[in-house]
C-alpha cells in the first residue's frame, strides 16, 4: 500500500484513475477514515464487501462533494429532509433518502433508500470533487474491528488489499456520522454521532431515537443504517462495559470484575485503581470520541485477557459513545445507578 501525504495534481490523477478503474482508495474524513469505491459501479462496490469481510445486509453510505449533487442520486421528499440537509450538510451527518435507480442495489443492501453524506473535511472534499463520481464508503476497518482514525492503525490491516491511502492525520471527531431517517415527518436517529438529538431538535423540533441504538439486532435482519448489526468496533481482547453515576459504586463494580490481566480503559478518576494496565481515554466526551477507537486497538498490544471500559451517561454525544461501546463489548454491560 502506498501512503499519499498530499493531494498534489499528480496524486489526484492517480486516485481518480484508481476510482475509475473500480479500485478502492482509503481517505480521511472528519469522523473516521473511509474505504471508498465508485458508488455507481456494482463491481467496485463488491470489492468493499470482500476486502472488509462485510455482510451484504449492511448498507453503505454514499459520499458526495456538495448539496447540489444529492438530487442526482436520491429524492428529497419533504421539507423536514430539506431542512436537515440545509442545517447539517456538509458535516458529520448522514440522511437516509429514497434512492434513485442509478445507485446499485448492493450499495443499499437491496433497500429502496440510500444514506447520503457530504463530508466537511477539506481533503475528503477535494477527493470527492476531483474523482467526479459519488463514493460509497464505510469506515476503514475489517468488519467488527474498531474504525480507523489514523493511518498507522489501519495501514497494515489493508496492506495488499488496497493500493492507496490518503493520509489526513488523525480524525477530528473519531466516531462515525449521525444517521437519520425522516419517518412521518419526524427525524429518527438510527445511529447517533457528533450531531446529537438536541442539535436536531433545535432545528426541526421533535426528534426520536431508534430503540435499536442500544439494542442487539438479529444478524438476519436488514439494517437501515451501518453500525446497527453485530458485535462491532471491537478489539480482539474480550471487553466489559460498566457504568455508574456514583464513582464509588463504579469502582466497586470494576473491582468485582478485575482479573490478573485486566486493562481499565476510562477517565482519570479511575487512574488510582490497581490493575494490570490503566489507559486514560480522556475526561470530556469530545476527548473520548476522538480517542476511543485508537485506544481500543492499543489495548490489543498488551497481553491482557479483559478490557473493562468505563461507560458514560447516555445523553448528547454520550449516547453515540455508548452506542459504539456497547457493541464493542458484544453487549456485555453492567450498570449500577444511584
Amino acid at each position: 500500500m502506498k501512503v499519499l501525504n498530499e493531494l498534489s495534481e499528480n496524486n489526484l490523477e492517480i486516485i481518480k484513475t484508481e476510482i475509475k478503474s473500480d479500485n478502492l482508495v482509503i481517505f480521511p474524513t472528519e469522523t473516521v477514515y473511509g474505504i471508498g469505491a465508485n458508488a455507481l459501479s456494482e463491481d467496485a462496490v463488491n470489492k468493499i464487501f470482500l476486502v472488509k469481510e462485510r455482510a451484504r445486509n449492511n448498507p453503505l453510505i454514499v459520499h458526495l462533494k456538495d448539496k447540489e449533487e444529492i438530487t442526482k442520486y436520491a429524492k428529497v421528499n419533504n421539507s423536514v429532509e430539506q431542512k436537515l440537509i440545509d442545517s447539517f450538510m456538509p458535516g458529520p451527518f448522514t440522511l437516509i433518502l429514497e434512492k434513485k435507480d442509478n445507485i446499485p442495489t448492493n450499495v443499499t443492501a437491496n433497500l429502496d433508500t440510500v444514506g447520503i453524506r457530504i463530508p466537511i473535511n477539506e481533503i475528503a472534499h477535494k477527493f470527492l470533487e476531483y474523482v467526479e463520481v459519488p463514493i460509497a464508503a464505510p469506515s476503514a476497518n475489517i468488519s467488527s474491528r474498531p474504525s480507523g482514525t489514523k493511518v498507522s492503525d489501519i495501514k497494515d490491516e489493508f496492506d495488499n488489499l488496497v493500493d492507496y491511502i490518503i493520509d489526513g492525520g488523525e480524525s477530528k471527531i473519531g466516531l462515525e456520522s449521525t444517521v437519520v431517517k425522516v419517518i412521518d415527518n419526524t427525524p429518527v436517529i438510527l445511529r447517533p454521532g457528533f450531531i446529537t438529538k438536541e442539535d436536531i431538535e433545535n432545528v426541526v423540533g421533535n426528534c426520536l431515537v431508534s430503540e435499536n441504538v442500544l439494542k442487539e439486532i438479529d444478524d438476519k435482519s436488514k439494517a437501515e443504517s451501518p453500525g446497527m448489526l453485530y458485535r462491532h468496533y471491537a478489539p480482539k481482547t474480550k471487553c466489559l462495559l460498566v457504568y455508574s453515576n456514583d464513582t464509588n459504586k463504579l469502582k466497586e463494580l470494576i473491582e468485582s470484575n478485575l482479573g490478573d490481566k485486566t486493562i481499565i480503559l476510562g477517565s482519570s478518576k479511575l487512574s488510582d485503581t490497581s490493575c494490570y494496565k490503566f489507559i486514560n481515554y480522556g475526561d470530556t466526551l469530545e476527548d473520548i470520541s476522538h480517542n476511543i477507537f485508537s485506544l481500543l486497538r492499543k489495548c490489543d498490544t498488551y497481553d491482557a485477557n479483559l478490557i473493562i471500559i468505563e461507560g458514560v451517561e447516555k445523553v448528547g454525544l454520550g449516547l453515540a459513545i455508548m452506542n459504539r461501546l456497547i457493541r464493542t463489548s458484544n453487549f456485555n454491560y453492567q450498570e449500577i445507578l444511584k
